[in-house]
């Protein structure tokens, strides 16, 4: 190896850490106008998790193999670390520190790691030394956000019954995310622990007027976590089409066991992550999918690992364009183009395309008729209820959260709903409003002021191979 440091010609060990650059580096050196001083900064990671957890902090206790301690750490802001850690899209990955040195920490396969190993060990939640409160709180939907909302109520020393519309608790978490990316037995595991604390769940019910519900049940408050479970319907002229199945349907039957018949050659209309995950799907029933989306990858809502996934598996992906009519097995598709703004626009150029069924996969919409009843709750053009940064809705008491409220729709976000909620409903139950501490100051790349920075690569987690993925529901990530 050439000599690159400065230093002597002896080759450099693979293991060691690279030396500070002292000609160029001016980071070090003595400063006599200054001392050091200890600060509490927000470290990035912390920031950006939209489930408030204290990453660095269990970072730390991992790093001095305080296992068991650093799960309860995120124990008290995330009930659901083994599920996080396989299907979170690791926001704080991207704001890592590290990021602008050789690549950010692995935080989701750590997280995952410690999920897995309190499953397998059984450790459970000790319940806080907090005097039951006496009031009873409704939590309507069983996903994600109303599974965390019922954790942390339970914790603050409240009775919750969680009513849900479906057969098992688990919402989109167990309907719309394929077990290959969400073993079963992990989803349910920490459900399970949700339910040990003395969260009462209710199945196979479903709310249509939340204002008698809550009466009849002499509930004190009501969180409303129902998701976005409606499928949007795009008008497409066809004449002598195969089946067109709407994507959210396609998996939940999958799920059930109970997948539809379809042709060899399977058509998912839609760029977004839904869209991804029934393709992958179709191709692991033994058919042939294809993707067809109006706008290209850069400008595609799913995220980009789906988008890889995908991809690495053998879905086609026809970015650019819209359908236009169906005869038979013949689609027409329209080229488009895009604007300055990056807003797709027909291009009036045309071709065909050949698929026996289509899979409409054009983002969900949320259905909150059931709350038609309660005075003073508002919504958007799109049915998401308009709720305050306390996420109580117009009607005093209910409040709102996850995918039916504006915001970004993934489980994490929903999570922290969940929890940031169940603050405010403890606050209003006993009188007063909550108030967060206002975080500290971020530590950014730029306030790093060390002697030298450790090289080390993330290293890759490990996935099945390309046969095993596309031909099973195994999970793909070891």
């Amino acid at each position: 190896m050439a000599r690159d440091d400065g230093g002597s010609d002896a080759p450099m060990r693979e293991d060691l850490t690279r030396p500070p650059d002292l000609s160029v580096e001016r980071r070090v050196g003595p400063k006599r106008q200054e001392r050091p001083v200890f600060v509490d900064l927000l470290a990035p990671c912390d920031a950006a998790c939209p489930a408030g957890e204290r990453v660095q902090d269990w970072l730390a206790q991992v790093e001095a193999g305080r296992f068991e301690e650093a799960w309860r750490t995120i124990m008290r802001d995330n009930p659901f670390p083994a599920i996080h850690g396989r299907v979170c899209y690791h926001p704080c990955e991207s704001d890592c520190n590290r990021e602008r040195l050789d690549g950010a920490v692995s935080i989701h396969a750590v997280e995952r790691f410690l999920g897995d190993r309190a499953l397998e060990r059984g450790w459970e939640v000790a319940p806080t030394p907090v005097e039951a409160s006496g009031k009873r709180v409704l939590v309507v939907g069983a996903g994600p956000a109303g599974l965390s909302a019922g954790y942390h109520l339970s914790l603050l020393g409240h009775s919750v019954e969680i009513r849900d519309a479906g057969p098992v608790a688990g919402g989109m978490m167990h309907f719309g995310i394929p077990s290959y990316r969400l073993p079963r037995n992990v989803l349910n595991g920490e459900v399970e622990r949700v339910r040990r604390l003395g969260v009462e769940f209710v199945l196979n019910h479903k709310v249509d007027d939340l204002a008698r519900e809550r009466e009849d049940g002499g509930f004190d408050a009501v969180f409303v976590a129902v998701g976005a479970h409606l499928s949007r319907r795009v008008e497409i002229p066809a004449r002598d089409a195969g089946k067109m199945l709407d994507a959210l349907d396609f998996l939940r039957d999958v799920e059930g066991g109970a997948p539809p018949r379809l042709g060899r050659r399977v058509a998912v209309y839609g760029g977004g992550n839904t869209a991804m995950d029934a393709a992958r799907v179709v191709r692991r029933m033994g058919h042939d999918p294809l993707i067809i989306y109006r706008r290209d990858q850069e400008h595609a809502p799913a995220h980009e690992e789906e988008v890889e996934d995908a991809l690495t598996e053998g879905v086609k992906v026809h970015w650019l364009r819209t359908i236009k009519s169906i005869e038979g097995t013949r689609f027409e598709v329209e080229r488009m183009e895009l604007d300055e703004e990056g807003r797709p626009r027909p291009t009036g150029e045309t071709e065909t395309l050949e698929a026996d069924d289509l899979i409409l996969a054009l983002g969900q919409e949320t259905d909150t008729t059931f709350m038609d009843t309660l005075e003073g709750v508002e919504r958007k053009g799109d049915g998401t209820v308009v709720v305050g940064d306390d996420l109580m809705t117009g009607s005093p008491g209910v409040f709102a959260g996850g995918d039916m409220v504006p915001a970004e729709r993934t489980v994490t976000v929903a999570v922290g709903h969940g929890k940031r909620a169940a603050r405010h409903i403890d606050g209003y139950l006993r009188g007063v409003r909550y108030q967060a501490p206002p975080p500290p100051e971020l530590a950014g790349f730029e306030k790093l002021n060390l002697w030298f920075y450790t090289d080390a690569a993330q290293r890759p987690e490990p996935r099945l191979d390309l046969a095993r993925r596309t031909a099973s529901f195994d999970e793909v990530v070891g």
